[in-house]
């Protein structure tokens, strides 16, 4: 079947961004929930895509919403909650999920694309793994009912605005001259975010990728602290960056999560104990070629200013549009 309009719930985030703008190019005609459409005007720039208000938890909007799609993109995700309990990370992943499949099941719609993470599972020893793994358990299983689910299980993804080089930069940028870091030793294989959103578009032209899982991961594997010390030399900042033992690893999660915004915290702490590296890396298999952060990074970390980012973003192929027009 050939898809004309793609709906995305957590289109307005990071991934979601890149994602929509490559659609678009790609000739789909892209629908994003949101709550507030005022707060992301770059969206309304790109051709091809339709900002429709409404709140994802709500049952009469979300089946309005996908009355009009024909597939279903849930970019959804947290990584943090207010409380460390879990009860956050499993309405925004596993109640989400099971609200998806019923919205899905009245509209009709069969398509759903799912953003995973690696090592989600419902064994995780962190909230955020176990809820991501149980939404996921979810809507494969829903597939008897007639779903035709695709998971994507990445790595961390970097790219243009990404919540992982960044907020390290900020960090970085706070500390004189050292950086305590938590769990340094442990692993990552980065994945950039056009890459993943190259997977997505993949599934949707590929019919034999219904019921799969998809690890995404990208060429190299680093540890946390060899990728905070990328990050320093990239910003041209000399600290020395010196990882913290277990046991100072857990006071410094517990304290930074009483901190707004929490810049680290105890289920952070959790996640990092599994490394984030594919057995097999699926991008192969799609025949996407993954790019290095070599090859990516340098252009937005080494510079502070926003138009110049992005006016690099819209460069970036595959990701280049232009400004709507009245034509």
């Amino acid at each position: 079947m050939k898809y004309k309009t793609i709906g995305i719930l957590g289109g307005s985030g990071f991934v979601g961004q890149h994602l929509s703008a490559l659609l678009a190019e790609n000739s789909y005609q892209v629908h994003i929930l949101v709550r507030q459409p005022r707060r992301y005007p770059e969206l309304a720039l790109i051709p091809n895509v339709h900002i429709s208000k409404g709140n994802c938890f709500d049952m009469p909007e979300l089946e309005a919403f996908c009355a009009e799609v024909d597939v279903l993109i849930n970019l959804v995700g947290i990584l943090n909650e207010k409380r460390d309990n879990g009860q956050g990370f499993d309405r925004a992943h596993v109640e989400l999920a099971h609200r998806i499949a019923q919205a899905c099941e009245k509209t009709g719609v069969r398509r759903i694309l799912q953003m995973s993470a690696l090592n989600a599972s419902k064994d995780a020893h962190s909230y955020y793994l176990r809820s991501k793994g149980e939404a996921e358990d979810w809507l494969h299983h829903e597939a008897r009912n007639g779903l035709e689910v695709t998971s994507f299980r990445p790595s961390v993804i970097f790219g243009h605005n990404d919540s992982f080089f960044n907020r390290f930069a900020g960090l970085l940028k706070l500390m004189p001259g050292f950086f305590p870091l938590a769990c340094a030793q442990s692993r990552f294989a980065p994945v950039y975010v056009g890459d993943v959103c190259q997977a997505f578009v993949y599934a949707l032209q590929n019919s034999h990728s219904i019921d799969k899982r998809y690890s995404l991961c990208g060429p190299e594997v680093y540890t946390l602290k060899q990728l905070v010390e990328y990050t320093a030399r990239s910003l041209a900042l000399k600290r020395k960056v010196i990882g913290l033992p277990d046991f100072l690893s857990r006071l410094q999660a517990r304290m930074l999560g009483l901190l707004p915004g929490k810049p680290f915290s105890m289920d952070n702490y959790r996640s990092l104990q599994t490394d984030s590296v594919c057995s097999e890396n699926d991008l192969a298999l799609l025949g996407i070629k993954a790019h290095s952060i070599d090859a990516v990074t340098p252009g937005y970390l080494s510079n502070d200013n926003r138009k110049a980012h992005l006016d690099a973003y819209r460069k970036q192929p595959p990701f280049a549009y232009k400004k709507k027009t009245n034509d």
